[in-house]
């Protein structure tokens, strides 16, 4: 396990809803006829860098702390995998009629006012693609983020794992063309997927900004092709940082847990891998999911309350999956759970530990079962799914203090994290 909730077992499963009133969505790509085959064709020799305000390349390491969708105390885990169709029906495997977006190339209006939302959607645009996706399960369609003027774009796993090892991805882009991609690798635990288009040049990069320097209140623009309408903008604000959001869980029982940037700007299935950009026009997010008023019988969609993947929190992995490397992650060493008394109702914030792996960094460094942590260097821990999140941000390798009770005692240990490379339980 990688530091995941492990007891008690989840009360919901990706499509549940965790109550009857609220749910938490992926924005899960809609019901498409499926794309056109994609011919092979080889993947580039070479990676250029990503552009970014004010950085270059990718952060080795990240200290604070940023949250992903899902669920912490009071939000919920619920990942809908379930498709819906144009009419917001229920999941649907028939073709749509057939229809062409033909759109002109976006370049930076300068009639647009300087940092206005019209500024942005000219700048950003032109960087967020359609993607068609088709597999032996369905077709469905999403959005992504170019990363490279040859076609490495960055997006979410749940977008184009419906794909599987035989289907088919093909990328729309701002100007009217198509082309099939292929992916260069995925990470589950992050819900971060980079894919390559084929034969492409000349394309615009996507600027990355640092998500690390938003504040709540800040305008945001969200950009993709909601219920597949391609080249979609919407406007909101930060409404908060560092939300626990937890979608699901792996293969191997490790949960999608990520710090996430909640925004109210309008964000709904089909959204998924699309750009949460700053008004400078720097992609600060990664739009993946929404917390639903649906009770999971009907069709998700906007109530002003979405969720982003932070940018600064993931750069390490999108970087080692355009180099094909295997992604790796922090890992502390220990399974937990939301603290609660006798009766199971929750009496404090924190993560309860219950189990310490042996040789772990948790348990070189004194840590025991029972014990509840409740910060992590200056971020606050309220729960199993918001120490998940935050240990996502750090990389292997990094020195922690963690602040803990026992007995009633507040004591910290210093510690380095250790990396789940090997994929070793806990």
């Amino acid at each position: 396990m990688n530091d995941q909730p492990t007891f008690p077992p989840p009360s919901h499963r990706p499509g549940e809803p965790t109550d009857s009133t609220e749910s938490f969505e992926t924005t899960q790509p809609l019901s498409f006829a499926a794309p056109p085959a994609a011919a092979p064709s080889p993947a580039p020799t070479s990676r250029p860098a990503i552009p970014r305000r004010g950085r270059a390349g990718f952060a080795a390491a990240v200290v604070g702390a940023s949250l992903l969708v899902g669920g912490a105390a009071g939000v919920g885990g619920a990942a809908a995998w379930n498709t819906y169709d144009d009419d917001g029906g229920g999941a649907s495997s028939s073709a749509t009629p057939d229809r062409t977006t033909s759109q002109v190339a976006n370049t930076p209006d300068s009639d647009a006012p300087a940092g206005s939302v019209e500024e942005v959607a000219s700048s950003v645009l032109p960087s967020v693609v359609k993607l068609d996706v088709s597999g032996g399960q369905g077709a469905g369609s999403g959005s992504g983020i170019i990363l490279s003027s040859d076609g490495q774009i960055l997006t979410n796993n749940h977008v184009v794992e419906l794909a599987g090892d035989d289907g088919q991805i093909t990328v729309s882009f701002n100007d009217g063309t198509k082309a099939p991609a292929e992916v260069l690798g995925t990470d589950p635990l992050t819900d971060t997927a980079v894919i390559q288009a084929q034969d492409v040049s000349g394309l615009t990069p996507a600027t990355i900004g640092e998500s690390d320097n938003l504040d709540v209140g800040e305008e945001v623009v969200a950009i993709g092709s909601p219920y597949g309408l391609e080249s979609t903008v919407t406007s909101g604000i930060v409404s908060a940082l560092n939300r626990p959001v937890d979608v699901g869980s792996d293969g191997d029982g490790n949960s999608t847990t990520y710090p996430a940037i909640q925004t109210d700007a309008a964000i709904n299935p089909g959204n998924s891998g699309g750009a949460l950009a700053d008004m400078d026009g720097n992609v600060i997010g990664i739009n993946s999911s929404i917390r639903s008023a649906s009770n999971g019988s009907g069709e998700a969609g906007s109530i002003g309350l979405g969720f982003a993947i932070p940018i600064d929190s993931v750069l390490p992995i999108v970087e080692q999956m355009t180099d094909g490397e295997t992604p790796t992650h922090a890992k502390l060493g220990v399974s937990v759970q939301d603290v609660a008394d006798a009766t199971g109702a929750e009496v404090t914030e924190g993560a309860q530990i219950g189990n310490v792996s042996d040789g772990s960094a948790a348990g070189s460094a004194g840590l025991e079962e029972g014990d509840v942590i409740t910060k992590v260097d200056d971020t606050i821990i309220t729960g199993a799914d918001s120490l998940v999140a935050t240990i996502r941000t750090y990389r292997p390798g990094d020195q922690v203090t963690v602040t803990y009770e026992r007995d009633g005692k507040s004591d910290t240990a210093t510690l380095t994290l250790d990396s789940d490379a090997q994929r070793s339980s806990s």
